[in-house]
């Protein structure tokens, strides 16, 4: 899954130097991808919670550097992109489909009281514009657009466009076009 995940920055106009060595997105992930293969791989107690908490502490000194935060548990499908760093928290029990772009800000989170207490689904080619939040136990369907500084705690249509405090359906375009 890496490789679709470089495949995809260098889709965006970078090469090997600038993705490996100046991306902090590209960084990030390639930390979630290494430490979520070891969490659901990896099943030697002793070992895992070691290698666990290398990545831990590796995790957490690139959320100070990058302001990025995404835990081992999170599932990511392929080709995710980070477009800018800074502010973007993910939820350890969110789940995001293949071919997903998130912006700086962005927040996927728990949300909710009782039985409506929980984490996004958020599915596949969905695009989420900066400072946008993400929360409750809500299903964002495929090919969806969330635009810049939105509050998405209800489920969402497939190829809807989201916008607003709370967000509403203001087109049905989707997110072609941007991811």
């Amino acid at each position: 899954m890496l490789l679709s995940d470089y495949r995809k920055y260098k889709k965006y106009g970078g090469n090997f130097i600038s993705i490996v060595f100046f991306t902090q997105g590209f960084w990030v992930i390639f930390q979630y991808r290494t430490a979520n293969f070891i969490y659901r791989k990896i099943s030697i107690p002793g070992l895992r919670h070691l290698l666990l908490f290398v990545c831990l502490i590796w995790q957490k000194m690139l959320e100070i550097l990058t302001g990025i935060s995404i835990p081992a548990s999170v599932q990511i499908g392929h080709s995710f992109y980070i477009g800018h760093f800074g502010g973007i928290i993910l939820n350890a029990n969110s789940k995001i489909g293949d071919n997903c772009n998130i912006s700086q800000g962005v927040t996927i989170g728990v949300s909710g009281l009782g039985e409506k207490r929980g984490v996004p689904v958020i599915g596949n080619n969905v695009y989420i514009a900066p400072n946008s939040v993400v929360a409750g136990k809500i299903i964002v369907g495929d090919d969806v657009l969330i635009g810049a500084c939105s509050l998405v705690n209800k489920d969402v249509e497939s190829g809807s466009v989201m916008l607003g405090n709370p967000a509403v359906k203001i087109s049905e375009k989707g997110s072609k076009g941007y991811i």
